[in-house]
């Protein structure tokens, strides 16, 4: 029988992330001139919890799977995750799919920023200096003070601060939690949030915005149309198996070897934007996001560096 060692499974449970989350964006971002951004978000979380009771934990073992007694640190996690995807999804609906990709990718350089702060790790003179490499792009991606500026592009900014939180919280869990509580709790989390949401806004009384991510935000709930409902469950079923194998992924393998995978996210989003959307990022675009991604695969890389040079000193 064929298997598959932990090292490389976590960069084939990443890929399979990265095409659900990518496809997960597109539908997303195709029903966000009809939606509510949260009447989608609680579909999508319905979907993804069912997915997860019936599906996940079977194949896993049973519902014991899903017993913690870090129960605080799972809503902290998911509140992140939250916060990071609806930041996101609302950028999406200003932004053609590969900016908003582009700008999000900030998230190792946060990352990395947050570990120095937060797990007291030590950052050299390379990694500082690709960090900056990495801001640099993400400002010609985003053009500030330009009329090609569009306050929406803080959005996946924003969403990659919540992202980063996220994987903080994961180096926190993922030695006593399995990565199906951690995709169930973030199902709840998201739910809760979103019924919030419908309750204060899902009347549309704020509907009237002329801001695409204000129009999504703000969009009265309506009974779906039945052509929108399979797009509908992809985004259930897409995010819940992405979050799955996201999680998996870290808990296997080192983020060394499993945070480049994340960066297929781009050449997809490029993909996607120009087949579905028909948009191609333009030279100065091209600028920022080739700075974005070979400063990001340097950080990834040098951290590597580092760990085996350290593994080697303990060993002797």
């Amino acid at each position: 029988m064929f298997r598959v060692s932990a090292t490389a499974a976590g960069p084939l449970f990443a890929s399979v992330a990265m095409v659900m989350f990518s496809l997960n964006d597109v539908a997303m971002k195709v029903l966000s001139n009809g939606y509510a951004l949260h009447e989608l978000v609680l579909i999508r979380s319905i979907v993804g919890l069912a997915v997860v009771v019936c599906i996940m934990v079977p194949l896993n073992g049973t519902l014991s799977l899903l017993k913690t007694r870090r129960l605080g640190m799972h809503v902290l996690r998911a509140i992140f995750v939250v916060f990071a995807n609806l930041c996101f999804f609302l950028g999406l609906a200003a932004l053609p799919l590969a900016d908003a990709v582009a700008i999000f990718f900030i998230s190792p350089f946060l990352i990395t920023i947050a570990s120095v702060l937060f797990l007291g790790e030590v950052v050299g003179r390379r990694r500082w200096s690709a960090i900056a490499f990495g801001m640099i792009g993400v400002l010609i991606v985003l053009r500030p003070g330009t009329e090609a500026f569009q306050v929406a592009s803080l959005l996946p900014l924003a969403a990659a601060f919540g992202y980063s939180g996220l994987h903080i919280m994961t180096r926190f869990l993922r030695d006593t939690e399995n990565a199906v509580s951690m995709t169930f709790y973030i199902q709840i989390v998201f739910i809760v949030v979103c019924v919030v949401f419908g309750l204060l806004f899902g009347d549309g009384k704020l509907a009237e915005q002329s801001n695409a991510s204000l129009a999504f935000l703000f969009r009265e709930w309506r009974v779906p149309d039945t052509t929108d409902l399979p797009l509908m469950l992809i985004l259930g079923i897409f995010a819940s198996i992405g979050g799955y194998c996201i999680s998996q992924a870290y808990r296997l393998s080192e983020a060394a070897i499993v945070a480049p995978v994340e960066y297929l996210a781009m050449p997809l989003s490029i993909a996607w934007g120009v087949l579905v959307f028909g948009t191609w990022p333009d030279a100065v675009a091209w600028c920022g996001i080739g700075l974005i991604l070979s400063s990001g695969l340097y950080t990834v890389w040098r951290e590597h560096q580092l760990q085996k040079t350290a593994a080697h000193i303990v060993a002797r």
